[in-house]
């Protein structure tokens, strides 16, 4: 994924910065706990298509 695109994404319920996990395809907002799936290169924006974030995962953040 472009990096050009990642400085710019944003998150789409409280637009903070996203981290991104390559090795799960994902990326993370840390303020409200949910992981956008990044689909052939393509990020998925979609709040029904994020996943929450285990606790073990929060923790590890």
């Amino acid at each position: 994924m472009d990096q050009r695109l990642l400085d710019i994404l944003v998150c789409p319920l409280c637009k903070s910065t996203l981290h991104v996990d390559r090795k799960r395809s994902e990326l993370i907002c840390k303020i409200d706990k949910l992981a956008y799936p990044i689909r052939d290169d393509v990020p998925v924006m979609l709040v029904d298509e994020a996943r929450g974030l285990t606790p073990d995962e929060i923790q590890a953040l």
